[in-house]
């Protein structure tokens, strides 16, 4: 019995080589293709959120924003906490700028009266910085907010605010003296 060579099966083995580099480096282009970019995403609903959990009163505390990209326009649903979390407050006037992550809407209060809230969102837009007084009104510190990814986790618990910088003491002027002749 001789042995018998083919001469179809490099050719077969060469396409079958080829098969498989094209199946992989096809696979490439679409993961990159399918690739979400970085940031904030045009369409959809995204949750940012410092909403915690006060340890010695058991009341939440921070706030959460709910921002929902449409094609014709942006909206806000804005929840703040004063001892328990507030009526989601659907936001006025909703501007935002996707590529410098500029962001502001307006907020009417119960009492009536228009409040515009200012923010960035970062460039990888998980986190939304609001401008503003924060711990009691007495510390300007901006709030960050992260977004919320899942809507099952147990609220943190809060972190006590910095302490207060104080002061700088009045400086008392000094009496001028005056020198007494020697009696």
């Amino acid at each position: 019995m001789t042995p018998f060579k083919s001469p179809r099966l490099p050719v077969l083995l060469a396409a079958l080589g080829a098969l498989l580099f094209a199946s992989a480096t096809g696979a490439t282009f679409a993961a990159a293709k399918g690739k979400k970019p970085a940031g904030l995403e045009r369409y959809g609903v995204a949750v940012y959120s410092d909403l915690c959990l006060q340890k010695d009163s058991g009341e939440i505390g921070g706030q959460r924003v709910t921002l929902h990209r449409f094609a014709e326009a942006d909206s806000v649903i804005y929840e703040f906490t004063a001892g328990a979390l507030s009526w989601p407050i659907v936001a006025n006037d909703v501007n935002l700028n996707a590529a410098t992550g500029a962001f502001d809407f307006t907020i009417a209060g119960a009492d009536s009266e228009e409040r515009t809230i200012v923010g960035k969102f970062s460039k990888d837009g998980q986190t939304l910085t609001l401008e503003g007084d924060y711990c009691g009104g007495n510390v300007r510190m901006p709030m960050k907010l992260s977004r919320v990814r899942d809507f099952g986790r147990p609220l943190k618990n809060c972190s006590p605010c910095p302490p207060m910088p104080e002061a700088p003491a009045e400086a008392v002027p000094a009496e001028e003296s005056v020198p007494v002749p020697a009696a």
